[in-house]
């Protein structure tokens, strides 16, 4: 792989109190890489094939137990990874400030996966009529922190896809896999140039389409639901618009029903809605419960 040479030099570095003689650390790069941090993130890169790694970086005299330290290193061997000993500063410049926990790694970047590979995924019985299917659609998310803990929900709480709007969306970086806690790291991510064109589609294939709104007043044409009043027997498709705007217009016309979260007391102006990440996880609990309560 193409290497280029990258320093860190004291300027680089977080404004610490100065000490003598500071070294510079240089670096020779593979071109195109990009640095993991924090130990969830490392740990499942290194455990997966979808990424390549070159090197991983621990901090001397880490805090972290020893054995998670020992296990990384074991990982780091088992997939021929060079490990490379670097102080807290260095460490620091490496991710540019992030919290890292004592561990970076230098790969190459986890990109998305289209949507016809999403359509071709084996999903075991999925085509069983008993077989509630739940894919999540994200439409325009930009905050790479939401990204990571919609991404981190969506994997705990039994999503069976991701598929993400390809404009005016966050990329797959190391912040979304840290927010994540490595769930990216595991879990495919889909995405689509044309959002509208795919929901019609799975809406003519008998899929519903269920957009979410966290003011019901704002949707015209589509009935909005208390998300504790929905049901379904059928696969379905939820969508989660952007943090500012929420769901396009043009998309929530696709939508055959639209569901809101009902507030536990009169809310005061200007707090009027919930985080995007932390409403999608109070959603697709309420939804996901369905399932496996079906199930038991």
């Amino acid at each position: 792989a193409a290497r280029e040479s990258w320093s860190l030099r004291e300027g680089e570095l977080p404004k610490e109190r100065k000490k003598p003689e500071q070294k510079v650390l240089f670096l020779e790069r593979t071109r195109g890489s990009e640095i993991l941090f924090g130990i969830a993130p490392c740990s499942m890169a290194l455990s997966q094939s979808r990424r390549d790694l070159f090197r991983l970086f621990l901090k001397q005299s880490s805090g972290s137990p020893r054995f998670v330290m020992n296990e990384l290193v074991l990982q780091a061997m088992a997939r021929g990874v060079p490990v490379h000993h670097l102080s807290r500063r260095e460490l620091n410049a490496l991710c540019k400030g992030q919290v890292h926990q004592g561990v970076c790694m230098e790969a190459g970047p986890l990109r998305f996966k289209s949507l016809e590979e999403a359509e071709r995924g084996d999903l075991g019985d999925e085509e069983s009529p008993n077989r509630q299917v739940i894919w999540l659609v994200l439409e325009h998310i930009q905050d790479p922190m939401n990204l990571g803990a919609l991404l981190r929900s969506a994997y705990f709480l039994g999503v069976d896809r991701v598929i993400t709007s390809q404009r005016n969306s966050c990329p797959l970086t190391p912040t979304v896999s840290k927010a994540s806690s490595g769930a990216v790291e595991v879990f495919d991510v889909y995405s689509t140039d044309d959002l509208q064109s795919f929901l019609k589609a799975k809406s003519e294939e008998g899929w519903e389409v269920v957009g979410t709104v966290s003011k019901p007043e704002d949707v015209e044409n589509v009935p909005v639901i208390n998300c504790t009043e929905f049901e379904w027997n059928k696969p379905i498709i939820v969508v989660i618009g952007s943090e500012g705007e929420g769901i396009s217009l043009e998309t929530q016309l696709l939508c055959h029903r639209m569901l809101a979260i009902p507030p536990g007391r009169a809310l005061h102006p200007g707090i009027e809605s919930l985080n995007v990440s932390v409403a999608s996880g109070i959603l697709l609990h309420s939804i996901c419960s369905q399932r496996q309560r079906r199930a038991d």
